[in-house]
């Protein structure tokens, strides 16, 4: 029987963006249904396989969209989610391969479950963007979340106080405006698309929430001390408002983590 770890990597060296999507579904569904052995012996690669075609720039070197609201801009707010999407994928993969043998059977659980969102995310940003006569890779991308990921590799408190308790709690913050400007301009159907994305977000936030909380009262801390300690340690960026503290609590991440830090 394939170990899971083996299954994990496997996908994450899978490069072309539809084969990646199919191949992190089997996976997980293989894993729901006892096919892939609960073992961790295949070591996670530094860095996933994207496809070649894809232009990667600093952040600071990535044009400027165009005009709000033209289709320019329109096509470039739907790649950006789309490289979002595509990076979440490997991440949860990542998460799971590289930590789940350390960590409880439902850490492993529901990160493969967000791998398979993150999964079916991506195809229907890509049928958006196929819609739209645009597709994956038709302009730049930026490396920074896996950067995220390559400075967290070694601890997993660390990947889930940055990854899932602050870039993706960024989300919950970002995501309503844009669904509302979406609309707005008559796109119903990308509302749609941002409505369940937001929703699984607030999820995907919990899990990772849930399983720091548990992690940091394991090793006897206060998990709103330690989650301050690991932003300040491995978070480039600055935690700023407007935050979307609806959200936020119903994923368990309460004012007492952020606020001191924004």
């Amino acid at each position: 029987m394939t170990s899971l770890s083996a299954a994990i990597r496997s996908a994450l060296l899978t490069a072309d963006p539809h084969a990646k999507v199919m191949t992190t579904r089997a996976l997980v569904r293989d894993w729901r249904h006892g096919r892939l052995e609960a073992t961790f012996d295949s070591p996670m690669p530094d860095r996933p396989a994207w496809p070649d075609y894809l232009e990667l720039l600093h952040p600071t070197k990535m044009p400027r969209r165009g005009k709000a609201g033209s289709d320019k801009n329109r096509i470039a707010l739907w790649h950006s989610l789309a490289h979002i999407e595509f990076v979440a994928i490997d991440l949860a993969l990542d998460i799971v391969g590289r930590f789940g043998g350390e960590m409880e059977r439902s850490f492993t659980d529901d990160f493969l479950s967000v791998a398979a969102d993150e999964a079916m995310h991506f195809s229907l940003i890509a049928r958006k963007l196929k819609g739209m006569g645009s597709h994956y890779g038709a302009l730049p991308v930026h490396d920074g979340l896996w950067e995220a990921a390559q400075s967290t590799a070694h601890d997993v408190a660390a990947r889930l106080a940055i990854v899932p308790m602050v870039l993706e709690a960024r989300g919950l913050d970002v995501t309503p405006p844009t669904l509302e400007r979406v609309r707005s301009q008559g796109d119903l159907s990308g509302a749609k698309v941002l409505q369940r994305i937001l929703d699984d977000e607030i999820r995907h936030v919990g899990f990772g929430a849930k399983h720091f909380i548990a992690r940091a009262e394991n090793r006897g801390e206060s998990p709103e001390n330690l989650w301050k300690n690991l932003v300040e340690t491995y978070f480039r960026g600055r935690i700023k408002p407007p935050f979307n503290d609806s959200a936020r609590q119903a994923a368990g991440l309460s004012r007492s983590f952020y606020a001191a830090v924004a």
